[in-house]
């Protein structure tokens, strides 16, 4: 169409009469009769912002971010903040990675979707299994498609999901959205001592539980250590058995495949982004026999007419790719990026690295409980537990108390219970965690 004729906007322009003919089709004279904004909200034409140079406005930013509070932040459950080379940031910056969305055109993209597939092995080398996507948006919406994926490649009718009682609310409330739709049922069955109580669990699963999910390491910080016989438990049954982790982790806990794991999800974005609170990037790795149905997309390898390696995107289920009674998942938010910086903060620390990081969240984690456990009021770890980075603390002051008592002097730690608080140590530096030892000495006398 000549674009000269076209009205409204450049990304879908339509001259006058398709105009006029889509508001007849439904009824209306005008766009604006299409919406209903109320007048207090609606854009008058002005945004009220002060015109200001770039050395004003500069200024403005500045001042404003100087009122946030300067916090040594001890918190995890989910979220961690290691260290990031700045080569990851130097290299993931370039424009042909930053300025990229989909790699559709694999004969532009092999550069990145070389770093794709390299993401994907790291993830099949770490699991054991033999099949990883490469993104997905976090790892609560990884959680909400291993239980679709169950519903689909289980046989039986069952209709129960099982969960961990202590599964983080914004992952449980996003598995349920996701099994809204469905028949699917999300009930939790207990845990002990910071891990599942198998006693308990074994009374909950019958034929009609469709999927068991556990966490190694657990939100708490704790080690699972009866990995394998829960695994059995929903082989029993014919169950997945879906095992939540990430990278770091998994740099020296034992494969999920060796303990009967069936999927893997979690949040990839330990590697290659900072704490984000919120944002991350969702694993995705389950067992050959579910190749098509892996939600989201995978890159894969062959070669190209003169013989040489390629890469591109294949196996797309997306519903933007495939007709829509064919797709098996609707994940469509881009995370290439991500996945990317965690690929290249991967193979700068490379496999002894990873494991270094690691074995530094145990020894240190197991170091500052064991130090805080003198402090009079103070029992650490309440968990007769390993740890691995964070690790659950009693005190006898009430938990909210001591916690404002510790933002003030410039601390910032979990609130898990009336009397406990949790405790992590990643990308805390060790200055850092003797200034809290002395300052959570001080408070919780």
């Amino acid at each position: 169409m000549d674009g000269s004729h076209a009205t409204g906007s450049p990304y879908a322009p339509h001259t006058d009469a398709e105009q006029s003919a889509m508001l007849e089709a439904v009824g209306v004279d005008s766009e604006a009769e299409l919406f209903d904004i109320p007048e207090t909200v609606r854009f008058d034409g002005e945004f009220d912002i002060a015109s200001r140079s770039e050395q004003e406005t500069r200024r403005l930013v500045r001042s404003t971010l100087a009122q946030n509070d300067d916090l040594t932040e001890l918190l995890g459950r989910g979220h961690y903040g290691y260290y990031v080379p700045s080569l990851v940031d130097h290299l993931a910056d370039r424009s042909e990675f930053l300025t990229s969305y989909t790699q559709y055109q694999p004969e532009v993209s092999q550069g990145f979707l070389q770093a794709l597939f390299e993401f994907q092995s790291l993830l099949v080398e770490l699991t054991g299994l033999e099949i990883a996507n490469c993104s997905m948006y976090d790892a609560a919406t990884a959680l909400g498609e291993a239980a679709t994926l169950a519903e689909r490649v289980r046989s039986t009718s069952g209709h129960r999901v099982l969960v961990p009682d202590q599964l983080l609310e914004g992952r449980r409330s996003t598995l349920e959205n996701y099994v809204a739709g469905t028949d699917l049922a999300v009930e939790a069955y207990a845990t002990a001592d910071g891990t599942v109580d198998v006693g308990a669990l074994e009374e909950q699963v019958d034929d009609e539980v469709v999927m068991v999910y556990a966490e190694n390491p657990t939100i708490r910080g704790t080690i699972e250590e009866r990995l394998e016989s829960i695994g059995s438990l929903a082989g029993e049954v014919d169950a997945l058995f879906v095992l939540g982790s990430d990278p770091v982790a998994l740099s020296v806990l034992k494969r999920p495949a060796d303990v009967g794991a069936d999927v893997v999800i979690g949040d990839a974005s330990v590697l290659g982004l900072p704490t984000s609170y919120g944002m991350g990037l969702g694993l995705f790795a389950c067992r050959e026999e579910y190749l098509r149905q892996v939600p989201g997309r995978l890159v894969g390898v062959s070669e190209d007419a003169t013989d040489r390696r390629a890469f591109t995107l294949t196996l797309q289920t997306r519903e933007q790719h495939i007709r829509r009674e064919r797709a098996t998942s609707n994940i469509c938010t881009n995370q290439a990026w991500v996945a990317l910086r965690t690929a290249m903060h991967a193979a700068s620390l490379g496999p002894n690295g990873m494991v270094d990081l690691a074995n530094r969240g145990v020894t240190r984690a197991t170091d500052l409980a064991n130090r805080i456990d003198e402090i009079p009021g103070v029992d650490a770890p309440i968990h007769d537990r390993h740890h691995i980075r964070e690790f659950v603390a009693r005190t006898d002051q009430p938990a909210n108390v001591l916690a404002a008592d510790l933002e003030d002097r410039g601390f910032a730690v979990h609130v898990v219970g009336d009397h406990e608080i949790q405790l992590c140590v990643a990308g805390v530096s060790d200055d850092q965690l003797d200034s809290f030892a002395a300052a959570l000495e001080e408070v919780a006398r």
